[in-house]
């Protein structure tokens, strides 16, 4: 009886040595579930620390060079974009403009209608007026929503267009050490803010010893 026992507290012994209980997909940063977690509003988009504090860093990368922007999401990714849009309070991927076609001499009634609606999209896309530019100095203050990098400004506006409560852009080169790179930060906000409050000079000591600055700070505002 004694052998019994003995043998079977082994078992379980060994039994629960060898388990290894399914890993939580929302620690698994690579994992899809993750990503768009971490884009929710709750978590400021990915960037829950404002860009002129120690510490942060951006949350996506809307442009055309997943490859430049160290791993972050991309809000140009077919499947990622496809989940976020089924996630409330997620962040959402700008519509990509549809790019205009050669006429033909006969169009199907088809062809037309999508000519058509095409073009009432793109003249409904929001417009955005210039508030200040040329700038050596990155907002800082309230209203922050969000931050990441894109392209050009142009990116920077879609981005705006799909956060709700942005009215206001600030695009600029963070020259971080980066090997110069050309890629715009791109801050968000509910508020819109005036060169008074490009107070983010940088000053930020960088990993390889150099001291971050701001240029081409440029500030748009939503026209209503």
């Amino acid at each position: 009886m004694f052998s019994f026992v003995v043998l079977i507290s082994l078992f379980a012994s060994s039994a629960l040595a060898l388990y290894i209980p399914p890993s939580n997909l929302l620690l698994d940063q690579d994992s899809t579930e993750y990503i768009v977690a971490s884009l929710a509003a709750s978590n400021n988009h990915g960037a829950p620390i404002p860009p002129e504090s120690a510490g942060s860093t951006p949350g996506w990368y809307y442009g055309d060079e997943p490859g430049s922007a160290d791993g972050l999401p991309w809000m140009k990714d077919v499947d990622l974009c496809a989940v976020l849009a089924q996630t409330p309070n997620a962040l959402r991927c700008p519509t990509a403009t549809p790019t205009p076609t050669k006429s033909l001499p006969k169009r199907s009634a088809a062809v037309a209608a999508a000519t058509a609606s095409a073009s009432a999209t793109a003249s409904a896309t929001p417009s955005y007026y210039t508030v200040f530019s040329g700038l050596t100095g990155a907002i800082s203050a309230s209203g922050y929503l969000t931050y990441g990098l894109v392209d050009t400004v142009a990116n920077c506006e879609a981005m705006c267009n799909k956060v709700s409560g942005c009215v206001f852009v600030n695009s600029y080169h963070d020259v971080n050490g980066k090997n110069g790179s050309p890629l715009l930060t791109c801050s968000l906000y509910s508020k819109v803010h005036t060169a008074l409050q490009a107070k983010n000079y940088g000053g930020q000591t960088q990993p390889d010893g150099s001291v971050d600055y701001i240029t081409n700070s440029d500030g748009y505002a939503l026209s209503t």
